[in-house]
C-alpha cells in the first residue's frame, strides 16, 4: 500500500490526472479531517485515495492556501516515514510556500520543521538545528497560546533528535529537558490543528526512546521506554512508533527474539504502517541475515514483503 500511496502523491504533486472531480469545500475540509485521522490511525490505503485528491483540489483553488499547506504538511510526513527522498523535499518545500502564503504562524512553524527533519535526515546537522530553533524562538509562537506553545515544543523536540544524530547526547538531553518544561508546564495534551498531532510530557518521552537510539546507547533507550505507558499514546501511529523504537533498540542490543516480540507488537497495533516502513523493514532483513530464523520470524517477513 505504501507503494501505492507515493505513486499517487507523486502524480497529484506533478499535475497529472486532470479529469479528478474536484469536490466543495466544505467536503474537501471534511477530506482533510479524515486524511488526518487516516494518518494517525495508519490506514493508509484510504488515505492514499483522500491525500492526492486534496493536493489536486489546493492547486485547482488557489485561495485556498492554508487547506493545500495542511495537505502538503501531511504529505511531507507521509513520505519522511517511507524514506522517499525525492518528493519528500519536493513537499515540503510546497508546504512552507503556501504557509508562507497564509501568514498563519503556526503553519509556518511546522513546515519549518518538516524542514528540519528533512535536513537532518540528510546529515545536514547545523542546518536542522538552526531551523529548529529559529522557528521556535519565532516571535508568533512565543505570543500565541497553548497551540503555540505546544508547536515550539516539537520544534524543540525535532533539535533534540538533531543533536542526538550529531552525537551530542548532552545536549540531546539538555533539549529534551526544554521541551519537557513546556509540556510540563502546559499541563495534559495539546492538540496541534495543522497536522492532527498533540503535545504532552507522554509524547516527549516517546520522542526520548529515538533520540537515545539514534545516540547510539540502546540500554538508555529501553530505559526512555519503560516510562512510557503504550495504551497512554494518544494515536495508534505513535503506539507503533513507540514498539518501532523498542524494537530499534534490542536489534542494536543483540536481542533477537526481543526485537522480534516488538516488531509484532507494531504490527498488531499498525499492520498497514509497520508493513510500509522502511525501519521495519531494515531490522526484519537484518535479524535474516544475523541469525537463527524461526517461523515467527519467517512468517513477518513474508509478511512485510522482505522474504517471499
Amino acid at each position: 500500500m505504501g507503494g501505492v500511496l507515493v505513486a499517487w502523491l507523486r502524480d497529484a504533486m506533478l499535475g497529472l490526472h486532470h479529469d479528478i472531480t474536484i469536490p466543495s469545500g466544505s467536503a474537501l475540509n471534511t477530506d482533510l479531517s479524515r486524511a488526518l485521522t487516516d494518518f494517525h490511525t495508519c490506514r493508509y490505503g484510504s488515505l492514499a485515495l483522500r491525500l492526492p485528491r486534496l493536493i489536486h483540489a489546493g492547486h485547482a483553488r488557489t485561495a485556498m492556501a492554508a487547506r493545500l499547506a495542511r495537505s502538503y504538511l501531511l504529505a511531507t510526513r507521509m513520505l519522511i516515514k517511507l524514506d522517499e527522498q525525492q518528493l519528500d523535499w519536493m513537499a515540503a518545500d510546497r508546504a512552507h510556500q503556501s504557509a508562507e502564503t497564509t501568514g498563519d504562524a503556526l503553519l509556518i512553524a511546522e513546515a519549518a520543521r518538516q524542514l528540519a527533519v528533512l535536513a537532518r535526515k540528510a546529515n545536514w546537522h547545523e542546518q536542522a538545528m538552526s531551523i529548529a530553533l529559529t522557528a521556535a524562538d519565532h516571535s508568533g509562537l512565543r505570543a500565541g497560546g497553548p497551540d503555540h506553545a505546544a508547536e515550539r515544543g516539537l520544534l524543540i523536540q525535532s533539535a533534540a533528535y538533531t543533536a542526538a544524530k550529531a552525537g551530542d547526547a548532552a545536549g540531546m538531553r539538555e533539549l529534551t529537558d526544554e521541551a519537557a518544561a513546556i509540556a510540563k508546564e502546559l499541563g495534559g495534551t495539546t492538540r496541534l490543528r495543522d497536522h492532527g498531532g498533540c503535545f504532552s510530557p507522554t509524547t516527549v518521552r516517546l520522542h526520548l526512546i529515538s533520540a537515545e537510539n539514534s545516540a547510539g546507547d540502546p540500554s538508555t533507550a529501553l530505559a526512555a521506554a519503560r516510562a512510557v505507558t503504550p495504551q497512554s499514546l494518544p494515536s495508534v501511529e505513535r503506539r507503533a512508533r513507540y514498539y518501532t523504537g523498542i524494537a530499534v533498540a534490542y536489534g542494536r542490543w543483540g536481542c533477537r527474539d526481543d526485537c522480534v516480540r516488538a516488531l509484532l507488537a507494531a504490527e498488531h497495533h499498525a499492520p498497514e504502517e509497520t508493513h510500509a516502513r522502511p525501519t521495519a523493514k531494515s531490522l526484519i532483513s537484518g535479524l535474516l541475515i544475523s541469525g537463527r530464523i524461526t517461523t515467527e520470524l519467517r512468517r513477518l517477513a513474508a509478511r512485510v514483503g522482505v522474504l517471499t
